[in-house]
Parts: structure tokens; sequence; C-alpha cells
């Protein structure tokens, strides 16, 4: 059962010393730039890899897609797994998963074996990527955690920015002939190093809970999901009736499917997959729903804006990544700077003037696009401010979302956010994408063309996360009894 309480009723933090305190906070913050950065360091080499591959446009978006599909899928269980084994034992056997796929991924040989490798990817992220939030409530006592999770917001938000870049960076420099591939395979070296200092600084792994898990209905959750993107990405191919006709089939019975595998399973005292408790919780329900949105229409638009800056303009992957800097530059103005100091004075009105803000700056953005104009002062400052708006937004969501929720729910809690997050870019991908390649082809000019659609779908996606923000309490870090839905 949920206790909607603050955390400073659960237990201290463990007795570490704090010089292996911050190592094991190090090796927290490599793994979540791994898993951060590899779900958008694809963008910039997607040219590339549809080259290299013969990928089509629907391989293009799976191989983006795929792997959040994964990872949101498997996140709550992964949650769940390391409440009841120990977060430290399942954060690095996710590390493991993590360096292995990304072999697989730079071994690739075909569109196919890439776009598995990555899902394969995504499941390790999912056993890795819940522990980290929870690892930070176990090493920190609250008032510690609010700067620690303040540097995670703005790790995150970068982590997300710096994988374009990084990406097209990469490709630029082919380090030994490589090309595309070595976006993958520089996880090898990071990802083995984060595992021998985790095995020497982590705290030891405890049994937290009765290890009581569902890993049926992670499957169901993980099946209505995947149903969901697969009619959204393969329709415009194997036509839009049958497809959504499938869809609707099939998400309907899954969820019935679900929803009554979760009432028996709450009514024998057994956990579900997901935890309704805790969506009581107004702070955590509508900052959920809020992340989902938005997620679905940053990461679209990151999706389309990296594409279409080099089909459609002809830019080459280094300079695509060059013109994400601006972007970067905000986010991480928006969250380091901005957010902590006006989200105490502002509460929910920062993220809803950034969300408002972002909306603007990106339909902005995609419009020059849609003109031919690739470069110039215009864009670069559209672009910084479409950064703030998203630094804006993103920077405050974590700590909004685990405000009042106990410690021995971190992972559950933590794993629930970013499986919506998950869930939300990829389907960001998939309608995003959608809209933008129903128009788009391999030529210049209708690559130009579909930043239009696109910049709707991104508008209309935005638009829900304000909707999301606008139903937070007034009172975001007040009592729980305040912030009850």
């Amino acid at each position: 059962m949920v206790q909607d309480q603050q955390d400073n009723t659960a237990i201290g933090p463990l007795q570490m010393s704090e010089r292996r305190r911050l190592a094991a906070f190090m090796t927290v913050i490599i793994a979540v730039v791994l898993e951060v950065a590899d779900s958008t360091i694809v963008n910039t080499a997607l040219p590339a890899i549809r080259q290299a591959l013969g990928a089509s446009p629907a391989a293009m978006q799976w191989i983006v897609a795929g792997y959040l599909v994964a990872l949101g899928s498997l996140l709550l269980l992964g949650g769940r797994l390391g409440d009841a084994l120990g977060h430290s034992r399942v954060f690095l056997w996710g590390v493991g998963g993590f360096v292995l796929a990304s072999a697989l991924c730079g071994l690739a040989q075909d569109a196919t074996q890439l776009v598995l490798a990555r899902i394969v990817q995504g499941a390790a992220g999912a056993f890795m990527a819940p522990q980290t939030m929870a690892l930070v409530q176990l090493l920190y006592t609250p008032l510690e955690r609010v700067t620690k999770l303040a540097y995670f917001g703005v790790i995150v938000g970068s982590a997300a920015i710096i994988g374009p870049i990084a990406g097209g960076l990469l490709i630029e420099l082919d380090l030994f002939g490589l090309g595309w591939r070595t976006i993958f395979l520089i996880n090898l070296p990071i990802g083995l190093g984060a595992i021998i200092l985790g095995r020497m600084v982590l705290p030891q792994a405890e049994q937290l809970v009765e290890p009581r898990i569902d890993p049926f209905g992670a499957l169901i959750f993980c099946c209505a999901f995947g149903g969901l993107l697969y009619a959204f990405i393969q329709g415009a191919d194997r036509g839009w009736d049958l497809m959504l006709a499938a869809l609707a089939a099939i998400v309907t019975i899954l969820l019935a499917l679900g929803w009554r595998r979760a009432k028996a399973r709450r009514a024998a005292g057994l956990p579900s997959i997901i935890e309704p408790a805790l969506f009581r919780i107004a702070t955590f329900g509508w900052a959920t729903c809020a992340g989902f949105a938005f997620s679905a229409g940053s990461i679209g638009f990151l999706l389309v804006f990296a594409v279409a800056l080099q089909q459609g303009l002809g830019l080459s992957a280094l300079q695509t990544a060059l013109v994400h800097i601006p972007f970067g530059g905000g986010v991480m103005l928006g969250v380091g700077l901005l957010v902590p100091r006006l989200l105490p004075r502002m509460g929910k009105s920062l993220p809803l003037l950034g969300g408002v803000l972002m909306i603007a700056a990106t339909a902005a953005v995609l419009a020059m696009i849609a003109e031919g104009i690739g470069g110039g002062i215009a864009l670069l400052a559209a672009l910084a401010l479409a950064g703030i708006g998203m630094g804006t937004v993103s920077g405050p969501l974590g700590p909004i979302v685990v405000a009042h929720i106990a410690r021995e729910h971190a992972g559950t809690a933590s794993a629930t956010f970013r499986t919506a997050q998950q869930i939300g870019g990829a389907l960001g991908i998939a309608l995003v994408g959608a809209a933008y390649f129903s128009v788009a082809a391999s030529d210049a000019a209708s690559s130009r063309a579909g930043a239009i659609p696109a910049a709707f779908m991104v508008a209309a996606l935005l638009l829900l996360a304000v909707a999301g923000v606008a139903r937070l309490p007034r009172d975001l870090f007040g009592t729980p009894a305040a912030n009850r839905g």
C-alpha cells in the first residue's frame, strides 16, 4: 500500500563515507547519461544509417521508437525488481545488458538487426534506469536530495540534447572507419567503467520489500503499447483502415485483460504492474500526465528536426549537430538557472509559461525549415527559446513527481514516471513521424514540406502537456494532504 506521506518519515540515508557516496552518485550519473543520450543519439545518424543499411522511413522510426518501446514497457517491472532484489544489484545487471546490446547495435548488418538490437538495448535500460533515482533516495537525506535531484534535471535535460550533437560529431570523426556505428560502440568503455566502479562503491543490495512482481502484467502492457505503435508507424505502408481497426481490437482486448488482472491481484493483496494509489497524489498524477505529453512533443520534434535539416536542407551530420547547440544551451539555462531561482516563487506558472514558449518556438523552427532556412540568427534564436521552454517544463517535473512519495516506493514511482516519459516519447516518434513522413520522401522539397504537418502535431502534444501542468495544485511542495487528487 502506497503511503501518501513525505519522505522524511522514511529511514535515514545509508551510512557511507562522503567520498564513497560521491563516487556512487557519479556512477549513477554515468548510467543516466548513457540511457538518456541513447534515446536521441541516433537522430542525427538516421540519414547515414538509412543510406548504409537501406532503411525505410518506417524502419527509421522503429530504430528510435523500438528502444523507447522496450524501455517504457519494462520500466515498471524494472522498478519492482529493484524494490524487491536491491537497487544496486539490478542496476549493475542493467548496465551489463546495456553494454552487450550496444555492441549488437554497432555490429548490425541490416535495419532489422539494428531494430532488434535497439529493442534489447531499451530492455536493458529498463532495468538500469529506475534504480538511479532510487539509489539517490538511499544515499541522501531529503534535504540533500533537493540539490542532487536538481543535478539530475540538468544532466537528464542536457543528455537528451547532447545525444544528437554527439552523434553528429562521432559520425564526422569516423573513428577507425566505423561511421555511424561509433554512436553505439562508444557505450562499451563507458559502461564497463561504470560496472567496475559500481561494484566497488554502490551500497550493498538489500531486499527492501517482498519480491512479488507481475511479469505477465508487464507482458500485457508491452503488447498493448507495441500494437499501438505498430499501427501508427506501419499505417502508411499497410493501409490506415486495416491498421486502425486491428489497433482498436488488440488494444481494447489487452487493456481489458490487464485491468481485470490488476483488479484481481489487488483484491488478493498482490502488487500489479501499475500502482493506482500513486495517482491519488495530485503532484504525482498530473506531473506524470504532463511528462507523458511533453516527452511525446519534444522527442517527436527532435527526430523531425534532425532528419529535415539533413534530407531537406542538405546539412551534414556535423552541421546538424552544431545547429542543435543553441537548443541545448537553452535547456541548460532553463534547468540549471531559471528553475532553481524561479520555481519556488512562481510555482506551476513557470512550467506553464515554458510550455507555451516551446509551442511557439518549435512551430517557428519547423516553419523556417519548411521555407528552406537552415541557419541564421532567427533560427538559432528560436531554437534557444525552444530549449529554454523545454528546460523550464522538464526541470520541475522530476522533483514534483517525487515530492510526496515514501522512500520504500521510490523505485516504483520513479519507474512509473519514466515509463510515462518513454511511452510518450515513442508515441511522439510515431505520431510526429507519421505526420512528417506522410509528406516527406527522399527528395529535399518534400522533406522540407513535411515539417509543416509535423509542427502541428508537435504543437498539439505540447498543448496537452500544458493542460496537465495547469491541473497541478498551487502548493507543489506543501503537505501531502494538500496534494490529494
